[in-house]
């Protein structure tokens, strides 16, 4: 099948991008993990003996990180609809985090162990639409926040992906609802051509 521009104009930018090659290079599975990486090292959402769960995750960059921040006694649950190759110290899900199915055994993994952290790289499969790709953004950030509120012990953190755009202000005042202290991160790794952003809310009101 014949690429189009945008996906040949992709894949040039992809491979000639240095954080894919650095990624390859250090063993990682994306080169996401360097905007989790740039994070951690400004705000240290991530410690010894926390337990993280990341939604959206595979192909498991975050989660591959992460799991070597929580060292030892963490534990972290990888969710994704997508499968994933293991990853030693997580636990993989494969299913909606929607859905009811998945939720319980996401419980039942858990075992009411209290989450300290949520972490959501979920992004849309975009369409082109800029207000349909915004529309489905908001939805998954809204999805990840409301697992987050179920699972979070008090002074928890949620990481989530944005675009900046239309219900991105609505989001963030309904951050400021439940947690202390809500900033906007743009890591470097996140080209600069995206409007894509993260929400850190840190300090949960349980």
């Amino acid at each position: 099948m014949a690429r189009t521009p945008s996906s040949r104009r992709w894949l040039a930018e992809h491979f000639d991008d240095a954080y894919v090659r650095l990624a390859q290079a250090q063993g990682y599975r994306s080169r996401a993990v360097f905007k989790l990486q740039e994070i951690q090292a400004r705000d240290r959402i991530l410690a010894p003996g926390m337990t993280v769960v990341d939604l959206g995750a595979a192909p498991g960059g975050w989660s591959q990180f992460a799991a070597d921040q929580i060292k030892p006694g963490g534990k972290i649950v990888a969710v994704d609809i997508l499968p994933m190759d293991p990853l030693p110290g997580v636990t993989f899900l494969q299913g909606d985090f929607t859905e009811e199915q998945t939720w319980q055994r996401l419980k039942a993994v858990l075992q009411e162990r209290p989450v300290n952290v949520v972490l959501s790289d979920l992004a849309p499969n975009l369409s082109g639409n800029r207000s349909v790709d915004q529309a489905r953004a908001v939805h998954l950030a809204e999805l990840a926040l409301d697992t987050a509120e179920q699972l979070l012990v008090e002074g928890g953190c949620l990481l989530t992906k944005l675009f900046q755009g239309e219900g991105f202000e609505a989001f963030q005042k309904r951050l400021r609802t439940r947690f202390a202290k809500v900033t906007t991160r743009k890591p470097k790794a996140s080209r600069s051509r995206s409007r894509e952003v993260y929400l850190l809310a840190q300090g949960f009101r349980g």
